[in-house]
């Protein structure tokens, strides 16, 4: 393990997304004298709610990753020490409907924040925040996956994010820019809904509620690791601390599960009746079913190592979702 380095400034792209507002959190509670500046657009799909909480603590800046000037001015504003790049359109299964827009932005976006650090002559480490899915199906000779395994995306978006992780690459040789890659494996995020664990949680604090009769769900094959979102954004603040440039690391849990025994442990979680059924919509039309990584690279680079256990992190999400059932139920009593 390196030196700590010095940090002073930082800029988290789509700060009002799920995994970039955990960040934000998790650096304003754990590294208070750090100022956290977030690109934000307009038209954002992501909900200006998952920054409430914080928001006093943040300074938002208007900027669309597609149009390279504004990024510049955000650039020539805030001069960063650091770049988290989470920006993304993530959804898999819509990607295969739209590809062409999750194709643009991820990667035309993720060129033009290169170039506009580039020609504001700024030197930041950046953390190129990338996932799992660009490994693809993975032959199982090569599980527990490490970072050398074979590129294989099957999907738009991860083909969209493998091509994020080559740019990076291709501007730590062309230009010296000082990018760390990092490709998250599963993690808990209760303010995405469509990612099956969250979708999972909230159905059934919707059935609790009567609300919802049934849970629907997809395949269920599928082995996963699970990781908590307060020990995935501390992983992405120890990758900024001590890994090396131009490198790629696995960040991701260390418990291997299926999604199915995932949907049986937060079903075990509820006191009422959860009926079940698969919803072929939510097939997709290719999978990735085969999700164990290898995160010694990571771990003898930083230390880093999950505090929270699987139950602990499903008891998180269906707390969440218990919360804002509450206050669906409440709306539709003012409502009625």
């Amino acid at each position: 393990m390196t030196d700590k380095r010095d940090v002073s400034r930082v800029l988290i792209t789509g700060i009002y997304g799920s995994g970039a507002s955990y960040l934000a959190e998790y650096i304003v509670q754990n590294h208070p004298k750090v100022e956290v500046h977030g690109i934000a657009r307009w038209h954002s799909t992501a909900q200006i709610k998952n920054i409430e909480a914080i928001r006093d603590k943040l300074s938002i800046h208007e900027a669309d990753l597609m149009d390279l000037g504004s990024v510049l001015n955000v650039m020539e504003s805030v001069k960063p020490d650091v770049i988290f790049h989470l920006a993304a359109y993530a959804n898999v299964r819509a990607s295969f409907i739209t590809p062409y827009s999750v194709m643009s932005n991820n990667i035309l976006g993720t060129v033009n924040l290169f170039d506009a650090v580039r020609l504001a002559k700024l030197d930041p480490m950046i953390q190129l925040c990338s996932t799992s899915e660009v490994y693809g199906q993975v032959d199982p000779k090569d599980v527990p996956i490490k970072e050398g395994a074979p590129i294989r995306p099957v999907n738009p978006y991860s083909v969209s994010k493998a091509t994020q992780d080559l740019l990076g690459f291709s501007y730590f040789k062309s230009y010296g820019m000082r990018i760390i890659r990092t490709r998250m494996f599963t993690y808990i995020n209760p303010r995405r809904t469509d990612l099956f664990a969250t979708s999972f949680a909230k159905q059934i604090a919707w059935i609790e509620k009567g609300m919802q009769k049934e849970l629907l769900h997809g395949n269920l094959d599928s082995v996963r690791t699970i990781v908590d979102p307060r020990d995935g954004m501390r992983a992405y603040w120890d990758a900024i601390m001590f890994c090396k440039f131009g490198e790629t690391y696995n960040i991701g849990g260390t418990v291997s599960t299926t999604v199915g025994e995932v949907l049986k442990r937060l079903i075990s979680m509820s006191d009422q009746a959860i009926p079940t059924r698969l919803d072929p919509a939510l097939l997709r039309p290719a999978d990735v079913t085969l999700q164990i990584p290898c995160v010694d690279k990571f771990v003898s680079q930083t230390g880093w190592k999950p505090r929270y256990t699987m139950e602990e992190s499903l008891e998180y999400l269906l707390s969440y979702w218990r919360k804002e059932a509450e206050k669906a139920v409440k709306m539709r009593e003012f409502d009625s």
